[in-house]
């Protein structure tokens, strides 16, 4: 296994935006890029997540370990609309503005199919697809208004690849792709750019409590560096997305993967 290699210095990609990420609060990729957005320089910062204790929590750690002091916080389950709007809004007066979107909230669970309950289904499609969708539309209504924006998604190798008990995330994630190309398709004329990354497997503490050892240990294996990402990597290639080094690419939908996707 080759050992992760050591934390990446900023390079200021995201020097003077404003940025909104959700599912923020916590050990996983949506902290690891909300931190990396206070890092490479975005001049406000905007968490949300459905966790109350760990989101004020992000928020202190992220002040405390990047310096920024422009770190503003709401609760909000992607699942409902009016928490949506009223994110949307705050996020709005509180960044003078959204300039980047980045859309991690999603859930999975694993169950084979002929065990799966119509509810099983259906919470997982509306937090990982509805969910990413009802914060497209409402990021869009604002951005598409201003000519400018950037959203990024948090999609899956799983929309691509085939696996035991993960029918209802994997088709979820595939939508995310959809919805990325095609929306990303509708902004462009207002200027506006919507791409995904699709983590294969990115090792944190949330993942750690809901798979068994053996479970990552074979996924972890499959990979070509014999390990799972860790989750600064992939906030790595989400804040590229973001930035304008990425200006001619939307509709894309990037593999962090170290094997083919």
């Amino acid at each position: 296994m080759k050992p992760a290699p050591e934390y990446v210095p900023a390079h200021g990609l995201l020097k003077g935006k404003s940025v909104l990420v959700t599912a923020a609060a916590g050990a996983g990729i949506g902290f690891a890029v909300a931190k990396r957005a206070a890092e490479e320089g975005c001049r406000a910062l905007f968490i949300s997540d459905v966790h109350e204790r760990r989101l004020s929590e992000a928020v202190e750690a992220i002040k405390r370990e990047t310096g920024l002091q422009q770190v503003f916080s709401q609760l909000c389950d992607v699942s409902q609309q009016a928490q949506v709007d009223a994110l949307i809004a705050a996020a709005e007066t509180q960044l003078q503005g959204i300039d980047v979107l980045i859309n991690n909230a999603g859930f999975g669970s694993a169950k084979r199919l002929v065990d799966m309950s119509d509810e099983d289904w259906q919470r997982v499609m509306d937090i990982t697809l509805t969910g990413t969708f009802r914060m497209t539309r409402a990021a869009l209504q604002q951005m598409q208004s201003r000519g400018r924006g950037v959203i990024v998604n948090n999609a899956s190798v799983l929309g691509w690849r085939a696996q035991v008990e993960q029918a209802h995330y994997a088709a979820a994630k595939a939508g995310v792709m959809a919805l990325t190309r095609c929306a990303a398709l509708e902004a462009a004329e207002f200027g506006v750019r919507i791409n995904a990354v699709a983590p294969s497997i990115a090792i944190h503490a949330f993942l750690k409590k809901s798979a068994s050892e053996e479970l990552l240990s074979q996924l972890s294996a499959k990979e070509a560096f014999g390990r799972g990402a860790e989750p600064w990597e992939v906030a790595n290639v989400m804040v590229f997305l973001a930035s304008d080094y990425s200006s001619y690419m939307t509709g894309e939908v990037v593999s962090v993967s170290s094997q083919q996707a």
